[in-house]
This record gives C-alpha cells, sequence and structure tokens, in this order.
C-alpha cells in the first residue's frame, strides 16, 4: 500500500509517499520562511499562494524520486485541519481531485494526530502508551496516547504556545524571523542564573500551560537593561535568551513530570517544532533518566511540518477503510479528541 501524503497547513509545503512495505520511500519539503521573514511573520495570502505553485511540482519530485507513476499511488492522505483555512483548501482541492483522476480513497488528516505519530517514522519507535508533549508554533498539548485515536487532552497552552512565545520573545531580542532556534543558539552563549524568570502556572494544580507572561516578563528586562543609545549589550542578550528558553523549558518538565505521574506511563514522546530545541532535549533526557522512563522523538527533518507525517497518519487509517468523500472540506480549528480510534 503507498500512501501520498500532502500537507499545507501554514508556511511548508510537504509531500511525501509512505510505503507499508519500504517504509518512507519519498520526502519533498519546500519551506516559505524566507518570504514571511520580509514581514516578521507568515502571510496568509501569500502561503496559500505559494502552496499553489509548490504543491504540484513537489507531488512530480516525489513520484520521480519514488520511481513511481500515478497508477501506483492507494490512496491520497492530506492535511484537513488546524491550520490557516487557505492553505489547507490548496491542499484539501489538490489531494481531493488527484484522488478522484486515480479512483483511489483520500482521507482528510489531523495535523497534530501527524506530528504525535512521527516518532512511528523512526526505527527506535515508541510502543503504545504513552503520554505525548506537542510543543510547536500554535500549539503546546500534554496528550495521553493509549492507542491511534484513543487521545485524552491532559492539558494544553491558554494563550501564546511555545513556539509562539519563543519567536515573539526572540523579536524583542532583535533576531528576524522564525526566531525560534536563533533565540536558542543565543541562549548557548548565556550566563546562567544572571536573571530568575517566571515558571508559570507551575505553583497550582493542573496540567494547562500559559507561556504569553513569559514574553511581557522578558519585554520588561529588556526594557530595564536598555543603554543610553537605546541598546542591550551583547552579553545581555544572551543572558536574557538563556533564562527565558530554561524557564519555558523547566516549565515544560514540570507538567511533564505531573502528566506522567498522574497516568503511571513509562514512556514520552516529544514531537512538534519545538521539540527540535536540543537543550529541551537534554534536559528531558536527563528527567526521563531519574523517572526510569524513555523519551522519543521524530528526527530534526520531522519535528516541523512536513509529508511524511502525513502519509503515515493517513497510511494507518486509510488501511482500516477510512476515507472522506468528495467534498472538499477543512476544519482549521479541530480538537483531536474527535478523531475516531482504529477498530
Amino acid at each position: 500500500m503507498k500512501i501520498l501524503g500532502i500537507e499545507t497547513s501554514c508556511d511548508e509545503t510537504g509531500v511525501a509517499i509512505y510505503d507499508d512495505e519500504k517504509g518512507l520511500i519519498a520526502n519533498q519539503l519546500y519551506s516559505q520562511i524566507e518570504m514571511h521573514a520580509d514581514y516578521g511573520g507568515v502571510v496568509p495570502e501569500l502561503a496559500s499562494r505559494d502552496h499553489i505553485r509548490k504543491t504540484l511540482p513537489l507531488i512530480q519530485a516525489a513520484l520521480k524520486e519514488a520511481n513511481l507513476t500515478a497508477c501506483e499511488i492507494d490512496g491520497v492522505a492530506y492535511t484537513a485541519g488546524p491550520g490557516l483555512v487557505g492553505a489547507l483548501l490548496v491542499g484539501s482541492t489538490i489531494a481531493r481531485s488527484l484522488a478522484y483522476a486515480w479512483r483511489v480513497p483520500a482521507l482528510g488528516v489531523h495535523h497534530m494526530e501527524g506530528h504525535l505519530l512521527a516518532p512511528m517514522l523512526e526505527e527506535n519507535a515508541p510502543d503504545f502508551p504513552f503520554v505525548a508533549l506537542l510543543v510547536s508554533g500554535g500549539h503546546t498539548q500534554l496528550v495521553d496516547v493509549k492507542n491511534v485515536g484513543e487521545y485524552e487532552l491532559l492539558g494544553e497552552s491558554i494563550d501564546d504556545a511555545a513556539g509562539e512565545a519563543f519567536d515573539k520573545t526572540a523579536k524583542l531580542l532583535g533576531l528576524d524571523y522564525p526566531g525560534g532556534a536563533a533565540l536558542a543558539k543565543l541562549a548557548e552563549k548565556g550566563t546562567p542564573n544572571r536573571f530568575q524568570f517566571p515558571r508559570p502556572m507551575t505553583d497550582r494544580p493542573g496540567l494547562d500551560f500559559s507561556f504569553s507572561g513569559l514574553k511581557t516578563f522578558a519585554a520588561n528586562t529588556i526594557h530595564t537593561h536598555l543603554d543610553a543609545q537605546g541598546k542591550l549589550d551583547e552579553q545581555t542578550r544572551c543572558d536574557i535568551a538563556h533564562a527565558f528558553q530554561q524557564a519555558v523549558i523547566d516549565t515544560l518538565i514540570i507538567k511533564v513530570r505531573r502528566a506522567l505521574q498522574q497516568t503511571g506511563r513509562k514512556r514520552l514522546v516529544i514531537a512538534g517544532g519545538v521539540s527540535a530545541n536540543q537543550q529541551l532535549r537534554r534536559d528531558l533526557a536527563d528527567t526521563m533518566a531519574q523517572l526510569g522512563g524513555e523519551v522519543f522523538y521524530p528526527r530534526p527533518a520531522f519535528c516541523t511540518d512536513n509529508g511524511a507525517m502525513i502519509a503515515y497518519a493517513g497510511y494507518l487509517r486509510l488501511k482500516h477503510g477510512e476515507q472522506t468523500d468528495l467534498a472538499v472540506s477543512v476544519k482549521p480549528r479541530w480538537a483531536m479528541t474527535e478523531l475516531a480510534k482504529l477498530t
């Protein structure tokens, strides 16, 4: 069974092909970061137009990479939500049209389920059940995962997601968009403990997150350390970046510990763009070692949005007979707990 996966939820156009016998046999990705950087963030209309230009060429490139023809594709999976509605409609329309022309089933995939299942593409894949920490620009969630489609939301961000807070704080520090990775690099040169940032919502019960206050705390810290010319010296920039990053990481880890204790799980999956943060990976590895558990990640290339995770998630559901009708329908807001469990 060979499944074509199409990802167009935001600012990456991803196309991949998953073969149930050979695994991932094609993976193509085009990032719009350079285009959106001029505006300091994603411009939805520009994102949609770029998906229109890039999706079909990437599909052709994926077929060529896999040495396949269209008639050898057994199904088409596409991101149906959550995401930017215009961008989602591009992928949905193309996927539905191809499926109709090729006379194969099509399925709309939940974007965050794709992220959650991305570690399954690795050789050291986790077994069910596990707790998943999903951290990206748009989502920060803790999910108890019993099996594919059996999800219990344990906690989520009530305002800015972790990745969004990284990007906004990076902008305050004068870093280009997207600033998460640049802030992490700056933090490597920071002096530990010079600044003490709060660990939000860790002084109360529960597993929800809030990161907007950390951004405000960073803004106030920056303001109080500006020189006469209104600038920060380089070491102070590094120290603020370090303090901010460590506050986010410590907050995530405190909540992860609570989630593992609450569920009794010993396996943790972390996925989404922020899961590529190396300090977060190191600290979580130490935490899980202390708890006698294991932590699993997708490879860095599969932390950000990609077609491989959509192809794989689509394969799992298509092989169980799921498919969508001919209507082009997307869900910009879509709770993962609404998904059907596999039978």
